[in-house]
């Protein structure tokens, strides 16, 4: 909205052109969802608090989280008003990876705010039934899958690259619609497994975003994807406004959510992050990146299906709890020490990811 204001301000002050940069605009947004989520996060903690919207820790989880009973929760939705109230007022309407990026967020986010109402209020345990949640974040990944297929305007928009090869580059066809689809629904998933702890999700969620928003904003530059050998892809710099909103959303909330938590994110903030960090990676053409970056997401959720796999076929459990983070726990880390571990983790995976645009 104000780019397009700033484009008309400009007929009669040039002053006014220097909003249509991207690297200021995607700078105010992070100043914008950041201040956003600063200043409406007490209120929405307290109405939280006031309409009895709080966790209720279940009995069969580390002793240790029982004292967290009754701390706010939902509070995912935080971050979803300061990101979208952000694209809204610094992104290009006319560009279309905004638009679907936020149709998967927001899309996804709603299915989770389904699931931890029906949780927290209706006190329902068991939520959103699993059926019907898989079949919501299906529809949301497969629609967006297809949009992008069916708009796709270069080939490289729908390749698969191979991370630290120049050459390494394969045409998917409809396959890019398949891989589409288990890379949002997956990594909606895995971010919602890895929300277990006060601000572990929420800060390698923010770190791998900014990472996805380099890969973005230099796709979408023809010189400096030609000088890295990525592909060139139009408009994908565009992304950068969303990344820089997830940025200063994230941090805005991790305020409130680092430990001790005063609220917590939730399915709603959960699932929907983790879609748009799907989303980001497949536009980027950076899927295989996200897995390395996002070790700890993909760690999270081996130690789930490890430990299922494990107990049906054998009565036994490779870990004293899953996911893998109350199984450190459970080993006597303090819950400190395991979440800053695992944000080190983080930032080292990162760096490796962002290392493959130069060793190729």
């Amino acid at each position: 909205m104000l780019l397009w204001l700033s484009q008309w301000l400009a007929q009669f002050d040039p002053m006014f052109g220097v909003a249509q940069y991207l690297t200021l605009r995607a700078i105010l947004s992070v100043l914008t969802a950041l201040i956003i989520t600063l200043w409406v996060g007490p209120i929405m903690i307290r109405k939280l608090g006031i309409r009895q919207i709080r966790q209720t820790v279940r009995d069969y989880g580390p002793e240790a989280h029982l004292s967290k009973s009754g701390t706010p929760t939902m509070g995912g939705a935080l971050i979803l008003v300061g990101i979208a109230l952000s694209c809204v007022l610094w992104g290009d309407w006319s560009n279309r990876y905004l638009w679907v990026l936020l149709f998967v967020t927001l899309g996804l986010g709603a299915v989770g705010w389904v699931d931890d109402w029906r949780k927290v209020v209706n006190k329902d345990p068991e939520g959103l039934p699993a059926r019907w949640k898989y079949l919501w974040q299906s529809i949301i990944a497969f629609t967006a899958a297809v949009f992008m297929y069916a708009t796709a305007k270069a080939p490289a928009e729908t390749q698969l690259l191979i991370p630290f090869f120049k050459d390494a580059v394969f045409d998917l066809g409809l396959g890019y619609i398949v891989l589409t689809y288990f890379v949002i629904v997956g990594s909606s998933n895995a971010v919602n497994l890895t929300d277990g702890l006060d601000g572990l999700a929420i800060l390698p969620t923010v770190l791998v975003g900014a990472a996805l928003g380099v890969f973005a904003y230099l796709s979408g530059n023809l010189v400096f994807s030609e000088y890295l050998l990525i592909p060139y892809l139009p408009g994908t710099g565009e992304l950068v406004i969303f990344v820089g909103a997830l940025v200063g959303a994230g941090l805005g909330f991790l305020w409130f959510n680092t430990y001790p938590a005063m609220v917590f994110m939730g399915d709603v903030g959960a699932l929907a992050l983790g879609g748009a960090l799907g989303a980001l990676a497949v536009m980027t053409r950076q899927e295989i990146v996200l897995a390395i970056m996002g070790g700890v997401f993909v760690m999270e959720t081996l130690s789930v299906i490890i430990q299922v796999t494990s107990f049906k076929l054998t009565g036994k459990r490779v870990f004293r709890m899953a996911p893998i983070h109350h199984h450190f726990e459970l080993k006597g880390w303090p819950e400190p020490r395991v979440i800053v571990r695992f944000w080190i983790i983080t930032v080292v995976l990162v760096l490796i990811g962002l290392a493959s645009l130069k060793l190729r």
